[in-house]
């Protein structure tokens, strides 16, 4: 059954209209708005084009979202027939070109004349460097609370870059938390399980740079072009696109080209996509199609896994003490963490000096600003009950039960430990003793402490939590 003309027409239209919600208008002007529909017999739909370029750039670019518009419109057993009004001798192709590129892409295998802003001048051949860090990888990067969401939707997207939900990934978080690590560690990942795919890290200032000297230079098409042939496109400190107007609107473009392609974007920045300034509503809504993941300051215990890898890794050998009172003071991020470490390990090896408590706390003073908390009696009372689950109320109650006594003894030695209170201030806060009790109780602990190892382990933690909160 053939349908009339008015009613293909009308479809063609409606499908337009569709395509253009999902386009830009530079887009939509440029590769849909000159096809005209000849006819559609209710399986072929014919239409008339310019010439070749608009049958591979149209197979190629636009498929994940024209198939589905189209099976909508004009059904599913719906096939294409390209029309062109002349064909250039050069390129074999018949004038009439039936294809089935609803169910298929077509491989680019020209680039020979695509410019790489990342190599030299002259050089014609596109040989791309994905511009990684080799030490930022998955193995490296320790997981906790503050990461989970991100590190898990980058390892989903290194197994199946572009099939995931999350595209775009947004990483977000202050200076210093790993951002830059887990986007380039996605990128290694990828690399390592899909070696035919390119990819690509790049920071918003180094491709603002590139998109000045490619307008400067003419070179405008080529630079979108080589943009347009990456796979997993990493772009590190989106908030940098800030104010330029032209930039956005040259990114713009790639992004929409690669996500329509099915093609993985990995995006940081130091801020959420609703507390960005100066960028085009339009980029803002696009990085919210995907996943927004947060990294947050790491925990203790995250602080105390950082170390010990950051420590394997410069072949240092750190006692437990040192490790503890550093996951305790620093309280900035990651990066400062490792600054910290570096110092620490240089200044022992320059000035022959073993690495203890003693040094660590040195090195501290000049290399990082250190937590200074007040810790209270009170604190301390509330941590051992915790601890020990006991209750707070029946720890300061007249009872006298062996589990209550040995509470208020361990109380006592740590705030002797940890407060500049005198003996008699400790013994009235903790069960109306006096000095001589308190004395008689960090005694009773210390004897325990170098007879007992499980309960000398015990104390170390309680410590531990009493410094840590």
């Amino acid at each position: 059954m053939v349908i009339n003309t008015q009613t293909y027409s009308d479809m063609w239209q409606n499908c337009l209209t569709r395509i253009k919600e999902q386009t830009s208008e530079e887009e939509f002007v440029k590769w849909f708005k000159p096809i005209v529909p000849l006819d559609f017999d209710g399986t072929t739909l014919q239409l008339r084009v310019p010439n070749e370029s608009y049958v591979y750039h149209i197979e190629k670019n636009y498929l994940p979202f024209l198939k589905p518009i189209l099976y909508q419109l004009f059904g599913l057993k719906t096939r294409l027939r390209y029309v062109m009004p002349r064909v250039d001798s050069s390129v074999n192709i018949s004038q009439h070109t039936d294809t089935t590129t609803i169910n298929k892409f077509v491989a680019q295998t020209d680039t020979a004349n695509i410019k790489n802003p990342f190599i030299l001048p002259g050089i014609r051949k596109v040989i791309i460097d994905p511009q990684l860090n080799p030490n930022y990888t998955f193995d490296t990067y320790i997981e906790g609370d503050c990461n989970r969401l991100a590190r898990s939707a980058g390892l989903a997207i290194g197994v199946n870059p572009g099939k995931t939900p999350f595209n775009p990934l947004y990483i977000y978080g202050d200076s210093g938390l790993g951002k830059t690590h887990i986007a380039q560690a996605i990128g290694a990942e990828v690399r390592q399980r899909h070696p035919d795919l390119q990819v690509l890290y790049v920071s918003m200032n180094k491709f603002q740079a590139q998109y000045t000297s490619a307008m400067l230079n003419k070179e405008f098409n080529d630079f979108i072009h080589f943009y347009q042939m990456i796979d997993v496109l990493i772009i590190d400190d989106i908030q940098e696109l800030s104010g330029k107007e032209k930039t956005q609107n040259a990114f713009f473009n790639i992004f929409n080209h690669l996500q329509l392609s099915g093609k993985q974007l990995i995006i940081t920045s130091d801020k959420p996509p609703v507390e960005l300034k100066d960028i085009e509503q339009r980029l803002i809504t696009r990085f919210k199609w995907g996943l927004s993941a947060q990294l947050t300051q790491p925990d203790y215990e995250t602080k105390v896994k950082i170390i010990r890898e950051k420590a394997a890794r410069l072949n240092t050998d750190l006692p437990d003490e040192v490790i503890y009172y550093l996951a305790e003071n620093i309280s900035a991020n990651i990066r400062e963490i490792e600054g910290a470490l570096s110092s620490l390990v240089a200044n022992a090896a320059f000035l022959n000096r073993k690495i203890t408590p003693s040094l660590t706390k040195e090195i501290l003073k000049a290399y990082v600003r250190c937590t200074h908390k007040e810790i209270t009696i009170d604190h301390i009372q509330r941590v051992v009950c915790d601890y020990l689950q006991l209750d707070f109320e029946k720890f300061n109650s007249p009872k006298r039960t062996r589990e209550i006594a040995q509470a208020r003894q361990i109380a006592m030695y740590l705030s002797k430990q940890h407060t500049k209170a005198p003996l008699t201030a400790i013994g009235s806060a903790i069960g109306g003793k006096n000095h001589a009790t308190v004395l008689h109780a960090c005694k009773a602990i210390s004897n325990l402490m170098e007879t007992d190892k499980a309960f000398k382990q015990q104390m170390e933690e309680i410590e531990r939590r009493v410094l840590a909160k």
